[in-house]
């Protein structure tokens, strides 16, 4: 590949920046950033100014401004080299200098491998907030970063293998979706492919090489349907130019994998795009086309009258001709660019027009960069943030309106609760119902794209409940659901609490020191440090009364007797047990099975009193019950009925492949096992995750089972869960 030099780049800049003052600073730019990377080499071993350079020159195939150009030529110097924000906006203006100094911030959140999930994370929260907040800021820095980002995946190969593989991860999960979320279709297909082909060098080459093997007749296909489209709309006045699309590799392997489809049966790979002079020309050609050829149901799709979130704007539709399925894209040429460089598009730089930065009415149409800036500001976790970008943002296909006629995006399956929360927090908390398309629904209706929504609110409402959790699907409501929940109830929980100890206190007729620094003392493992603290853990049931008090007389909590006497009491031990568990002395004992780990016979067990609910059995290995109380363990047994049946969650890590799901049901089946639930999904590194609840008699089946399923090829590990 032929290195870049400054003149590359002004002969990129130069038919489109033509004032001489605008190329001087240019010129001047690079200077600066080649004296400062002066003596820095890449890993390819080329000078280190070769990578702004190229930068540079990517910026400048969206035709972006000066500033920005600038800013990708200097985008490391204050990271790299000696320069300071002080000295670069001395030199080229503060807006330069901020540029790059938002990059730069952006650059210093890395997408790190972690041994703990939870710092994972954590820290692609960060990295996903950072770079938010920059974008509300001025949207070129990601734009620059994007571009950065670009020349570094293309560059790959000189890397070792671990950092090819943590890069690739990094830009499938964070810069490609990106990049679609500002419609730039085309930097997101070369960062989808290049990544692909290093996460998954074998199933790259294999969807590449076929579809260099049917290139030949794929295109004499679209030569001909080119041929007829253009002499059709041609006849009835319409001028146009057809072309065909490239289908880039990855998307290819996701519609594959999604749709389990095989690839020959990827309607888009014969695929054509139809540039017409008007909105009025889409139109009048759908009907020119649907007219000469028979559209498939359900594939016509109206982008112009409902853009996508991302300004994308375009109809699609898919019509038969010559016994093969066409994918149809009409559009303008402005439409077009859009399509291919997103909201670059929209302020590519033109001479003696004010550009750089967006125009108000790009930024209402992209809402959801305040969106997420609101929502960052008011989330109390960094994980928050990450599911609100990845489900609500990255992935949001449905688009419903406001009785005003705005159109609000979310994720498949919200409802009018989703709704309420996006538009305002207080409009969620105090919603009491909904009509959408003028009709009543119940709040738990899924929303289609094109309804429209007005909520009903009332400042008497009962606000938000715990079923209201089950209902929503965006993890911006939820995270506010859950925030009004705690903040209720705690007040709640503390008076329930101060009730339940007083009361203990006067049954026992006794007083006790009850002061902060006592509480401290003794309940700061359990979450309480003050007075108030150890009446909402009491209120929460995560302390007893009893525990609280003896503890503070400086007792144990119960004897044994004490123990059996309070199960006997219970109220529910008239309910026989029929969960095949032996608690010597208790013969009439209430007993359940933890669904948090679901022991089987044969597991090791062990019995938790918890209040009011009688004895809960629970694999002795389980966190969760390492987490309670150990005083109120009890000694209990499997019995011997050997006809009862029990379900446990298996989740087993595959490589995706055709019948590799039908050959683990066969397996499970075959080894005595009944498979009762199936869920299936893939990881980020495009790996199948398969989720069974399988129904067995005992721990041995469950050996077995998972004996056999060890021997299907692909399978990778194979673990029982716990929830």
């Amino acid at each position: 590949m032929p290195t870049a030099t400054i003149d590359t780049l002004m002969q990129h800049v130069a038919p489109y920046i033509t004032k001489d003052t605008d190329q001087e600073r240019i010129k001047a730019a690079y200077e600066y950033a080649a004296e400062m990377h002066g003596g820095q080499f890449r890993k390819s071993g080329d000078e280190y100014i070769v990578h702004p350079l190229d930068v540079a020159i990517i910026l400048s195939d969206y035709h972006t401004d000066p500033t920005t150009i600038m800013a990708g030529l200097l985008h490391d110097v204050l990271e790299d080299t000696p320069a300071t924000y002080k000295d670069v906006k001395q030199r080229f203006g503060e807006e330069v200098a901020t540029l790059i100094e938002g990059v730069t911030k952006l650059g210093q959140y890395k997408f790190k491998d972690s041994d703990h999930e939870k710092e994972k994370l954590a820290a692609q929260a960060k990295n996903y907030q950072k770079m938010l907040l920059a974008m509300a800021q001025d949207i070129r820095v990601v734009i620059v970063k994007l571009a950065d980002r670009l020349n570094n995946i293309r560059t790959l190969s000189a890397l070792p293998d671990v950092k090819q593989q943590r890069i690739a991860r990094e830009t499938m999960e964070i810069y490609a979706p990106l990049a679609h979320r500002l419609g730039m279709y085309v930097m997101k297909a070369e960062l989808e492919d290049t990544s692909f082909k290093y996460l998954q060098r074998a199933r790259y080459r294999r969807i590449a090489q076929m579809i260099a093997d049917t290139k030949v007749n794929r295109e004499k296909d679209i030569d001909l349907m080119r041929t007829n489209i253009e002499y059709l709309l041609s006849e009835n006045n319409v001028n146009c130019n057809v072309k065909g699309r490239i289908k880039n590799i990855y998307s290819v392997h996701k519609k594959m994998v999604d749709r389990n489809k095989e690839f020959e049966d990827i309607y888009d790979l014969l695929a054509l795009r139809i540039i017409v002079d008007s909105i009025e020309d889409c139109y009048r050609s759908i009907g020119i086309i649907h007219s000469k050829w028979t559209p498939i149901p359900n594939r016509f799709k109206d982008y112009i009258a409902m853009p996508k979130p991302n300004l994308y704007q375009s109809l699609h539709t898919s019509v038969i001709a010559n016994g093969k399925v066409y994918e149809i894209q009409i559009r303008t040429q402005e439409m077009d660019a859009i399509a291919e460089y997103g909201v670059a598009a929209h302020w590519a730089y033109k001479e003696n027009i004010q550009s750089g930065k967006m125009t108000d009415e790009v930024m209402k149409k992209l809402k959801w960069y305040g969106d997420l800036v609101k929502f960052t500001e008011e989330s109390e976790n960094d994980s928050d943030v990450l599911n609100l970008l990845r489900d609500d943002i990255f992935q949001s296909n449905v688009y419903v309106f406001t009785p005003n006629g705005d159109i609000v995006d979310l994720p498949a399956g919200s409802t009018p609760l989703d709704f309420a929360f996006r538009i305002h927090t207080q409009v969620g908390i105090q919603t009491v119902g909904a009509i959408v398309n003028g009709k009543i629904v119940p709040l738990e209706y899924e929303l289609q794209t094109g309804d429209i929504v007005n909520i009903k609110t009332s400042v008497n409402s009962f606000g938000p409940n715990d079923n209201w959790l089950k209902i929503v699907k965006t993890s911006n409501a939820k995270s506010k659901i859950k925030n009004y929940l705690n903040k209720k109830r705690r007040s709640v929980l503390i008076e329930m609490g101060r009730e339940d100890f007083n009361r203990e206190l006067q049954q026992k007729n006794i007083t006790v020191e009850l002061t902060d620094k006592r509480v401290k003392e003794l309940f700061s493992k359990k979450g309480a440090k003050t007075v108030e603290d150890l009446y909402y853990e009491i209120g929460k049931n995560t302390i007893t009364p009893g525990s609280a008090v003896n503890a503070l007389r400086d007792k144990e909590e119960y004897t044994d007797e004490d123990l059996i006497q309070r199960i006997n009491e219970s109220v529910y031990l008239d309910q026989k047990s029929d969960s095949n568990i032996i608690v010597e002395g208790l013969p009439n004992a209430s007993i359940k099975l933890s669904n948090c780990c679901t022991p089987i016979p044969g597991d090791k067990i062990t019995g938790y009193i918890s209040k009011g609910s009688g004895i809960a059995v629970h694999r002795s290995e389980c966190n969760n019950l390492k987490s309670l109380d150990p005083n109120r363990y009890m000694e209990v047994f499997w019995g011997n009925d050997d006809t009862k049946q029990y379900t446990i969650n298996l989740k087993i890590i595959v490589q995706n492949r055709d019948n590799v799901l039908a050959e683990i049901i066969n397996t499970v089946t075959s080894s005595k096992g009944k498979v009762v639930q199936v869920a299936a999904s893939t990881n980020k590194n495009l790996e199948g995750i398969i989720k069974l609840k399988v129904s067995i008699k005992n721990r041995k089946e469950l050996e077995v089972i998972i004996r056999n399923l060890e021997h299907i090829p692909d399978v990778y590990s194979i673990e029982r869960m716990m929830k």
